[in-house]
C-alpha cells in the first residue's frame, strides 16, 4: 500500500521537479557544472549547444531500465513524469525569468539547495530524475547506504571528467561547491534508519 494519496504524489511531483529545474537553470546561468545525470545533460549543453531540457531526457534513457527492473513499475513511472515535467521546466523557466548577473558561487549555493531538496521531495514520494538518482537509492535499499555520500563520490568523478573534458578547470571549485551543498542537504534529511523509499 502506497504510503501517500494520488494527490500527495502529484503535488509533490510538481513541487520537487519544479525546484530541482530551478536550481538545474541556476547551475546554467552561472556556468556550472554538476554530478550525474544532470552534469552529464549540463556537458552536452555546453559542447553541442543542445537545449538543456532535451539533454535531460536523452542522458536519461538508458537508465529506465534499471529503474524498471530494480525499483519496480510505481517508481519507474514517477521517474518518467519527473524527468519529463523537469525537462519541460529547465526549458521554459529562462523564458519567464531574466537574470543580469548570476555569480559561480551564488548559482551552487541557491542552486545545490534548490536540488537538494527538490530530490528529497521526490525521494520521498518514491520517485527521482532518474539517472544516478536510480542506482544511488537502489544501493540504499539493498545495502543501507546513505544517498548524498554515495551521490558525492559518483558526483565528484563526474565534475573532474567533464571539466578534463571541456578543458577548463575554472568553473571546478564553484562546482564542487554546488554537488557538496546539494548532497549535503541530502545527507542531513535522508538518512538510512531514518526513512526509506515505500517498497512495492
Amino acid at each position: 500500500m502506497s504510503r501517500h494519496q494520488p494527490w500527495d504524489d502529484l503535488q509533490a511531483l510538481l513541487t520537487g521537479t519544479l525546484l530541482a529545474a530551478f536550481g538545474i537553470v541556476l547551475f546554467k546561468a552561472g556556468g556550472l557544472l554538476a554530478g550525474g545525470t544532470v552534469g552529464l545533460a549540463l556537458l552536452a549543453s555546453y559542447g553541442t549547444g543542445l537545449d538543456l531540457g532535451a539533454a535531460l531526457l536523452i542522458v536519461n534513457a538508458p537508465f529506465y531500465a534499471l529503474a524498471c527492473l530494480r525499483m519496480g513499475r510505481e517508481f519507474t513511472l514517477k521517474t518518467l513524469a519527473c524527468v519529463g515535467l523537469a525537462a519541460s521546466f529547465v526549458h521554459f523557466l529562462p523564458q519567464g525569468l531574466a537574470f543580469a548577473h548570476v555569480s559561480p558561487l551564488a548559482a551552487a549555493v541557491l542552486g545545490g539547495l534548490l536540488m537538494g531538496v527538490g530530490l528529497l521531495v521526490l525521494f520521498r514520494h518514491t520517485a527521482s530524475l532518474g539517472g544516478l538518482n536510480v542506482l544511488v537509492l537502489w544501493m540504499q535499499r539493498r545495502w543501507g547506504l546513505s544517498p548524498g555520500i554515495t551521490q558525492l563520490a559518483l558526483d565528484a568523478a563526474i565534475l573532474v571528467g567533464g571539466s578534463a573534458a571541456l578543458g577548463d578547470f575554472s568553473r571546478l571549485p564553484a562546482s564542487i561547491a554546488a554537488v557538496a551543498v546539494l548532497n549535503t542537504v541530502l545527507a542531513i534529511n535522508h538518512r538510512p534508519g531514518r526513512y526509506f523509499p515505500a517498497p512495492n
